[in-house]
């Protein structure tokens, strides 16, 4: 394992270091030290190694990661994991607000709280949070999975697509064209085998799924106050 410590390297050569695929020296395990809540780390990780940062981190931390699995052992900042397109992103602490924003794949684990609009314009990915989540979660979500053990904020998946939303919790309030839907066999073994990947030993049957009305694909004058 290589270790960086960011007390003494940039956070700019750290990035370079970790995105390097020509004339390394091979190594797939990284711990980084002393973040100090520095921004954007471990941005921009396009193959597959696996990144330890030990301490809380700022803005954008694993921002469009592709491939890379990268653990946070603290907090994170606004917008982890935003546009990730595949890997995995664990956060052992809290997330400041839009966690996974537009997402296109792989999977988000956020093992506490999450602030207001995770999974905002979620486009693919899978967010599992442990803990609960603030208002607006997944808004414009498009695609992809939000899986909440704890309470909801309102408005929950205002102006929501096609992405699904399972809660164990309370929900505060659901928003425009957001709707409670029918829990199926299918959909239970669905999110059974989404926690196993997520790594969270709970059971499935005490959650209830959320989804679009599809009131608000076409416009219609008669939902003019729902946009």
């Amino acid at each position: 394992m290589e270790t960086i410590d960011l007390a003494r390297v940039a956070v700019r050569d750290l990035n370079r270091r970790l995105q390097m695929r020509e004339g390394d020296n091979g190594e797939t395990e990284f711990s980084v030290l002393n973040p100090g809540g520095a921004h954007a780390l471990a941005a921009g990780l396009t193959h597959p190694i696996n990144v330890t940062i030990d301490g809380h981190t700022g803005y954008y931390c694993a921002g469009m990661n592709q491939e890379a699995n990268v653990t946070v052992v603290g907090n994170a900042g606004t917008g982890v994991a935003e546009n990730m397109m595949s890997g995995v992103v664990r956060v052992k602490g809290d997330v400041s607000q839009s966690a996974g924003a537009t997402a296109h794949g792989g999977m988000l684990v956020i093992e506490g709280d999450a602030s207001a609009r995770c999974g905002i314009s979620l486009k693919g990915a899978d967010i599992v949070v442990q803990g609960s989540v603030g208002h607006m979660a997944a808004f414009m979500a498009q695609a992809g999975r939000l899986v909440v053990l704890g309470d909801v904020g309102a408005d929950l998946g205002d102006s929501l697509y096609e992405a699904q939303i399972f809660v164990c919790g309370t929900v505060a309030s659901l928003g425009a064209d957001c709707v409670e839907k029918e829990m199926k066999s299918t959909h239970k073994s669905e999110l059974e085998a989404l926690l196993a990947s997520a790594g969270v030993d709970t059971d499935a049957s005490g959650f209830r799924r959320y989804g679009s009305a599809r009131q608000l694909y076409n416009f219609n004058i008669d939902n003019a106050g729902s946009y």
